[in-house]
């Protein structure tokens, strides 16, 4: 396969485009952002862990985007990248999938390959996606060909080359499965083949569960140790010593991104549909959700021994990506905590070196600019609140000059006076 469509230019579909046009593709990629297409095709970067220079090389090698999906008749393979998000009741919202297959549809040709990275549940390929994409007439497995390739990407993280993470795929048949792994083998080292598209989802949303209910339980186990006195990461960190039978997981203010807090429920809610109740992934829901009400409960605690509450206190918040090192604030627990903070009558103002601005939103109606960080700055505020331990944060200079911090991911590991735990 010489081209290939990327439908989706985000987090995953970004990087995905890159590589493959890295790799001597012709690659097209496709948004209906048209603000995101300009930006690429002006060698620009709206991603930060990315940056311009990633993007320019891109061009340099044939990469261009548009937001006009006829251009996808004049490619070998179409990868779809697009979100899936849960709706209002936690259920599966498909809308970006089906949209995207309903705008191809009229512009498939013959031997072209579509594949799904985007995380769902076990049958959306087969159920959701083959019928719609034959009903122009194309007969899957024969003139066009379907595949499940979950992601498999880690914003910010910089120790693993995204060629060595082995790809699995499954496909409808066994000529579907074929043409996915001669596509994907162009880019990944080791491309794992298995018996269907449904295996291949479920193998997605084990990864992720593995993740959800894991974080879950030592944030529960945090709390747990905060009542005895006890610090969680001394334990985490020295039970990791153990060479077998221990994977160290670390907690935080709640859980963010675009795959752990949402991925778990698309199985749970399709095991419904075999009569099935899905307690551990609930019950690990449900505590990373509450997390966030948690630290509220030890930011009053911090404030109340200064003999101050939280109404009218000026907070800073130190960090509100999801995680470390990225922009992405999809799910971030930091806005969370953000509008209980407003609810509760705090001051509040943010810095993080990742997201220099806030958009306006429903709770909060200004738009926001991340403060630098000074030592006349930082003594300004009563609390700050660490909910992201990015990088490039100078958290001695951070502890010299604040008054009191309230440190939700352990960075400071030696007891200070003015530094709370949470």
């Amino acid at each position: 396969m010489q081209s290939v469509g990327i439908i989706g230019l985000g987090y995953v579909g970004l990087p995905l485009a890159l590589r493959f046009a890295g790799a001597g593709l012709r690659v097209t990629g496709f948004d209906v952002d048209t603000g995101k297409v300009n930006a690429l095709n002006q060698g620009k970067s709206y991603i930060r862990h990315i940056g311009d220079e990633a993007v320019q090389r891109g061009r340099d090698n044939g990469f261009h985007a548009t937001p006009d999906f006829v251009h996808t008749q004049l490619l070998d393979a179409l990868i779809l990248c697009v979100p899936t998000p849960l709706n209002a009741y936690r259920e599966p919202d498909l809308g970006f999938i089906l949209s995207t297959v309903e705008a191809i549809t009229p512009y498939l040709q013959a031997g072209q390959l579509i594949a799904l990275e985007s995380t769902t549940y076990p049958g959306t390929t087969e159920e959701a996606l083959r019928p719609r994409l034959e009903a122009n007439g194309h007969q899957v497995g024969k003139d066009l060909f379907l595949v499940f390739a979950p992601e498999r990407e880690d914003p910010g993280n910089t120790t693993c080359n995204p060629r060595s993470i082995p790809k699995v795929i499954g496909g409808c048949t066994e000529a579907c499965l074929e043409a996915g792994i001669a596509l994907y083998r162009q880019i990944i080292d080791t491309v794992i083949p298995v018996s269907s598209t449904r295996t291949a989802e479920m193998i997605k949303l084990l990864e992720n569960i593995h993740r959800a209910i894991n974080i879950g339980l030592v944030n529960e186990m945090k709390m747990v140790a905060d009542r005895m006195d006890i610090d969680i990461h001394e334990v985490i960190r020295v039970a990791a010593t153990k060479p077998f039978g221990f994977m160290p997981f670390y907690p935080g203010p709640g859980l963010g991104g675009h795959c752990i807090p949402i991925d778990p429920f698309y199985l749970t809610w399709k095991a419904r549909e075999y009569g099935l109740h899905t307690r551990f992934i609930e019950l690990a829901g449900q505590i990373n959700g509450d997390m966030p009400g948690w630290v509220m409960g030890k930011i009053m605690d911090a404030l109340n021994h200064q003999q101050q509450s939280i109404r009218g206190s000026r907070i800073l918040i130190l960090g509100i990506a999801y995680k470390k090192n990225v922009d992405d604030l999809r799910e971030s627990p930091a806005i969370r905590l953000m509008s209980l903070l407003q609810e509760r009558g705090a001051d509040i103002a943010y810095s993080d070196p990742w997201i220099p601005c806030l958009a306006a939103s429903g709770d909060s109606p200004h738009e926001r600019r991340s403060i630098a960080l000074t030592p006349e700055s930082i003594a300004d505020f009563d609390l700050l609140l660490l909910t992201t331990d990015h990088d490039a944060f100078d958290y001695e200079q951070i502890r010299q000059q604040a008054r009191l911090i309230v440190d939700t991911r352990g960075v400071y590991r030696q007891p200070y006076p003015n530094v709370v735990r949470a």
